[in-house]
């Protein structure tokens, strides 16, 4: 039986307005003598140290802030990169949750807000705010190194010039109090002549980039009961227009300037439809957009703007539901709920992404919903009312769409589920199959992969659309801002090749980075003989195998590395349960065997996921799995044998090269999160630590996390087992 459900929230579209709206529900009081202290460095990703503050009657002291940051990205030891690729996938790393601030779903961090006030005490008179002045001084950090040699460098940063000379703030007091937002926001709205067309507002608090008197007292009528209404703006606080407070609604300020060059949002980036490149052999659309938003880093206001590409399937996922039962009609429901749940599609009708997390095989079409104002209509009605749409299939099943749990504008906490059409829902991302298509994704990536003077003429499309549409500018214009009529340009450091250690040699890398023909050459740092191994393979491909363990033969002598013959174990076929079954058997006899190694009959993820679960989790034991078509030429079979030789030396134990660590007694530790939908969110972190001073030996871990768990619990667990191995090794 289906759970109950809220309201269907069908979407709709979104129009820009003159006021900003900002996260915050109830009025609040301002802080009387606390000074305008935001993020420290772009995207909270920067070190702040603070002096301590002495306290003032009015005024904050003047405060010294030192911030270590690079390009936003929190880090001052990177070297700086060509053009465009300075910071990899800038504006795009950073999780930000909805809030109501302004035209979107997706918008920036909520403004530090003052203190709330009980419901009790809205009502009371509010003592007046004392203002405050915010005032920045920064020490000047010289950041540039003397290593190398200069290199001239355009980085993907547009400076952002501030005109006006401070932004002021206002805290807004209603009496009677009104405590539904929306009717604040409509009530402000009226005395347009008094505050101007330029605001942001949250209910509470303002943001004008004009002064206004001290204490400013407006009168408006209350729609619902013809109340009068009392509105007090009181002047407390004058920010710097580069304040970090600031830049939360510059960058709503810069999303309307994308909507007004006919930027479609999708996510947090900006595509342009229009100027699709169609890929109709692929049956694929790339959307070209941006990926940009405002921070502030060494040198002021900077917008950060990066290349992106949405990659859109022409078939809808109703055709594909269409294509899964024409292959398996038996188990039709299980394949989809398999391809589909986890997907990211696209309803072009409002250029919405949502992720598909079940899909309801009782309801169709032709059911309806209750509409948030009561009335009720089915979703074929819904489709041509609001959108001009005519369903073609009246019997197709719904997709589900979980959303986190949020608030509305009216501080309504929004849950339950949002139903999709497949026919109007299109799949996104690159289809599996095409993944594994060499000539497919040369044809993709020769689109979506730009180099650095490609990037560069990107984004001077950019800013000559921006500059040549005068709606976008004046929008711009209105809050002080300008853009600088062409990228960043700042002086980077060409660092001196690094040397690779060997065994018994060592050698300066190429310009092209690429050392291989070195690291087979000579011995490795640590080789780890390999007595006891075995080799499963199928009939079919026992000729493929034996070339193979004669090549693995020939060069395990240059990097240093004793291999004997394996145990051969030939398989009738090549079912997942034949392999499974076989290796097991194997392992339950000879208890010393130190490499499982695999020849799988082309591309199977089925059966390597199998073949490594076994070996990973069920019975722990080192695996090698090798696609036949891999080592089925043998003009390549050489170079392709040398590197899965070095691949299985590592998985035993052994070092294969390393470089010049400078400092000393230094532990490097890796951290990443897997979120899987379908395993009820659990979360899977992998952790690892080096071990050695060279950096050539490695601890690693996996822990499973329950959703909104800490990941400072698997921190601790795993940096204590991290240094109880590293004092072991020492």
């Amino acid at each position: 039986m289906d759970p109950v459900r809220p309201l269907f929230r069908g979407p709709s579209p979104v129009h820009p307005s003159q006021c900003v709206r900002m996260p915050g529900c109830w009025p609040q009081t301002p802080r009387p003598v606390d000074s305008a202290w935001g993020r420290a460095g772009p995207a909270g990703r920067g070190l702040v140290f603070r002096k301590p503050e002495e306290p003032s009657p009015q005024v904050q002291p003047v405060q010294k802030i030192f911030i270590l940051s690079m390009l936003g990205r929190g880090s001052s030891d990177v070297s700086l990169l060509p053009l465009g690729r300075a910071a990899s996938s800038i504006g795009r790393g950073v999780d930000k949750p909805p809030s109501a601030f302004g035209l979107t779903a997706r918008d920036p961090p909520r403004l530090p807000q003052p203190p709330t006030l009980s419901p009790t005490s809205l009502h009371a008179a509010d003592p007046l705010p004392v203002l405050t002045m915010e005032r920045k001084e920064k020490e000047v950090l010289v950041k540039q190194g003397s290593k190398g040699t200069p290199q001239s460098l355009g980085l993907n940063l547009i400076k952002i010039q501030c005109h006006n000379e401070a932004v002021y703030q206002y805290h807004v007091t209603f009496s009677p109090n009104v405590e539904c937002k929306s009717m604040r926001f409509g009530m402000l709205k009226d005395h347009q002549a008094v505050t101007g067309s330029v605001t942001a507002f949250d209910g509470s608090i303002l943001y004008l980039p004009v002064k206004l008197q001290q204490v400013v007292e407006l009168k408006s009528q209350r729609k619902t009961d013809d109340a009068e209404i009392n509105i007090k703006i009181q002047l407390t606080k004058i920010l710097e227009p580069c304040s970090d407070l600031c830049i939360p609604f510059y960058n709503v300020v810069f999303r309307r300037v994308m909507k007004l060059l006919d930027m479609k949002l999708v996510g947090r980036n900006f595509y342009d439809p229009t100027s699709a490149m169609v890929l109709q052999q692929h049956r694929l659309q790339i959307w070209p957009g941006y990926a940009a938003s405002i921070r502030r880093t060494d040198g002021g206001l900077f917008l950060l703007a990066d290349v992106s590409h949405k990659v859109i399937r022409n078939d809808s996922v109703l055709d594909v539901m269409h294509a899964i039962y024409q292959q398996n009609k038996e188990h039709f429901q299980d394949e989809c709920s398999k391809l589909l749940v986890g997907s990211i599609v696209i309803t072009r009708y409002n250029n919405r992404t949502y992720r598909i997390d079940d899909v309801d095989w009782n309801k169709t079409p032709k059911d309806s919903f209750v509409m948030s104002d009561g009335k009720e209509i089915t979703f074929l009605e819904y489709y041509s009312k609001n959108y001009g749409i005519t369903v073609k299939e009246d019997d197709q099943p719904l997709l589900i769409h979980r959303p986190s749990e949020r608030q509305n504008n009216h501080g309504t906490l929004l849950k339950g589920e949002i139903l999709l059409l497949p026919e109007l829902s299109f799949m996104t991302g690159i289809p599996e199959k095409m993944k594994k298509d060499f000539r497919a994704m040369k044809d993709l990536t020769q689109q979506i992969n730009l180099s650095p003077k490609q990037h560069h003429s990107a984004l001077e499309c950019l800013l000559q659309r921006i500059s040549q549409n005068d709606t976008a500018n004046n929008e711009l214009t209105r809050w002080g801002l300008s853009l600088q009529k062409d990228v960043h340009k700042i002086e980077g450091r060409l660092l001196p090749m690094e040397r690779i250690n060997l065994r018994n040699t060592s050698f300066v890398t190429s310009e092209d980075l690429n050392w291989v023909k070195e690291v087979t050459r000579d011995a490795s740092i640590l080789t780890i003989p390999m007595h006891f191994w075995a080799l499963f393979y199928p009939k079919r491909a026992m000729d493929q195998a034996r070339e193979l363990v004669n090549m693995l033969e020939k060069i395990a002598g240059p990097i240093g590395m004793r291999i004997s013959p394996p145990a051969w174990v030939e398989l009738k076929d090549d079912r997942i349960e034949t392999y499974i079954r076989t290796i097991q058997s194997l392992l339950g006899v000879e208890g010393k065997i130190q490499m499982v190694v695999c020849i799988i009959m082309g591309t199977r993820d089925d059966l390597y996921g199998a073949i490594k679960k076994l070996c990973c989790v069920q019975s722990p034991v080192p695996s090698q799995v090798i696609n036949v078509r891999t080592i089925g030429q043998p003009t390549r079979l050489r170079s392709v044998a040398q590197k899965i030789l070095l691949q299985m030396n590592c998985k035993l134990g052994g070092e294969l090269w390393g470089v010049d660590i400078p400092l000393k007694q230094l532990m490097v530790i890796g951290m990443d999160v897997y979120h899987d939908p379908s395993r009820g969110m659990r979360s899977v972190v992998g952790f690892v630590a080096s071990i050695n001073l060279t950096l050539t030996k490695w601890y690693s871990r996996v822990v499973f996390q329950m959703p909104h768990q800490e990941i400072v619990d698997s921190l601790k667990l795993c940096l204590v087992g991290s240094l109880k191995k590293y004092y072991e090794l020492k």
